[in-house]
This record gives C-alpha cells, sequence and structure tokens, in this order.
C-alpha cells in the first residue's frame, strides 16, 4: 500500500511542505500497527542505505545544484555502523508519541491514542508533526 507522508523540507530557503510516497507492506489496523510499520520501513531503508555505500562517489550538476537548495551538500554516507535495532527504534517512537512529542493526522484527523482504530486506503495523506522543546528563560 502506498500512503503520501508530508514532510518540511530542508533547508532554510524552501520552507515548503511536500509530499513523499511510503509504501508499507501490511494494512495497519491500529495507530499503533501503523508506526510500528513506519518505523520498520525506516529501519529497512537505513539498512539498505548502509550496505549500498560505494568506494566511489561523485555527484553529477544536478545533484550538486538540488543539494544546495537545502544547504548541505554531501555524498550521503552513513558513518555510523552500527546495526539498528528495529525493537528499540519502534518502543522509543511508540514511548514518544505517547509523552506527546509528535501528533499524527490521517486525511486531517487528529489520531488520539495508539491503539484507536485507523483505516487507511491506498494514496491516503498523512502528517506527522513533531514538537519542538524550547529552552530558555521566561523573563
Amino acid at each position: 500500500m502506498r500512503i503520501y507522508v508530508t514532510v518540511k523540507s530542508l533547508g532554510k530557503r524552501k520552507n515548503a511542505l511536500t509530499r513523499e510516497p511510503l509504501d508499507i507492506l501490511n494494512v495497519p489496523g491500529t495507530l499503533r500497527d501503523f508506526l510500528t510499520e513506519v518505523v520498520q520501513e525506516n529501519v529497512r531503508a537505513f539498512t539498505e542505505r548502509q550496505s549500498n555505500s560505494s568506494l566511489l562517489s561523485y555527484l553529477t550538476p544536478e545533484q550538486v545544484n538540488e543539494q544546495g537548495e537545502t544547504g548541505k551538500v554531501g555524498f550521503g554516507h552513513i558513518h555510523d555502523d552500527r546495526i539498528p535495532d528495529e525493537s528499540a527504534a519502534i518502543q522509543a517512537a511508540l514511548l514518544a508519541f505517547e509523552d506527546g512529542l509528535y501528533k499524527v493526522f490521517i486525511r486531517e484527523q487528529d489520531i488520539e491514542h495508539l491503539d484507536d482504530v485507523i483505516q487507511l486506503s491506498d494514496g491516503d495523506d498523512v502528517a506527522f508533526i513533531r514538537f519542538t522543546m524550547l529552552a530558555g528563560r521566561l523573563w
């Protein structure tokens, strides 16, 4: 199933929201199942990027220009060779949701609890809103 996740593009020049496709293997029944699927897909993609690093990297002029728009030009090397712990990543994502560090919106509807039943269809829009903790003092 392919859904579309709304993300904020990186960079200071373009603060636009973009829709990025995300393929998930199983149709989730609850928000907990959905977050588990999303984390599993991201861990799989990260592990794949780790194993596909080439010995000789180069960038085309188009890639340099595209990455220059975000403010960082690089080869995309992953310098951490540790294998990610999928179950720890899932638990961290679920705990972060329970602690209120981010919200999930499916078709612009706020999902409030991990065990809320959700009905995802192919092509649905999902938005993750991460809250930023501000540091400083009150005057």
